[in-house]
């Protein structure tokens, strides 16, 4: 499903229809995960040639703007280099933004994930515990199921194909049994 986009508007930019676009692709963690990386990556590299283009004497190649740019995204901030111009340290301030803002963004985005498959686990299981009653009667068939299995695979059959469940009616019931248990009890190992 392809999301929709605004309708656009009459004086909106070609950059403002690429945000745009860029947004409507975020509506997935790993779609925001991606506009994020990207974002990041773009304003890293720009931050870093911008940086040697306006602090020329701290900055004099494209490698030493990237390397300061990288750390103040990250937030790191060695201090090996530093801006000393007042544009410098605008363009500084704006990246260290950036670089606190994104470290919230993308801790949300991984938090989101989290909390949308819990729920997505919670909604596969019953609200209510059962009760003892039902447990009981749950081991019941089950010690059925495992009756009849062992007797099918040694070839003993006390019910007719016609009257009975088959085998693989009885695995059914057996695995039905076992998520049942497991929303119970919580996961056990695999037999």
């Amino acid at each position: 499903m392809t999301p929709t986009l605004p309708p656009e508007f009459p004086g909106e930019t070609r950059l403002e229809r690429r945000l745009d676009k860029a947004v409507g692709r975020a509506v997935t963690p790993r779609g925001a995960a991606i506009v994020i990386a990207t974002a990041t990556i773009l304003i890293t590299f720009a931050a870093g040639l911008v940086m040697m283009i306006i602090d020329r004497e701290n900055y004099p190649s494209l490698g030493s703007g990237l390397w300061w740019a990288v750390q103040t995204t990250t937030t790191v901030g060695y201090g090996d280099h530093v801006p000393t111009t007042a544009a410098g340290r605008f363009l500084a301030a704006l990246v260290m933004l950036f670089g606190i803002g994104f470290l919230a963004v993308i801790t949300a985005a991984i938090t989101s994930t989290f909390v949308a498959r819990n729920a997505a686990r919670a909604d596969g299981m019953d609200a209510e515990p059962p009760t003892a009653e039902q447990v009981l009667e749950l081991d019941r068939r089950l010690e059925r199921i495992e009756a009849a299995l062992a007797d099918s695979s040694r070839g003993e059959r006390t019910l007719s194909d016609a009257d009975g469940p088959t085998a693989e009616q009885l695995r059914q019931l057996d695995r039905r049994l076992e998520r049942i248990e497991a929303a119970v009890t919580g996961p056990q190992p695999s037999r």
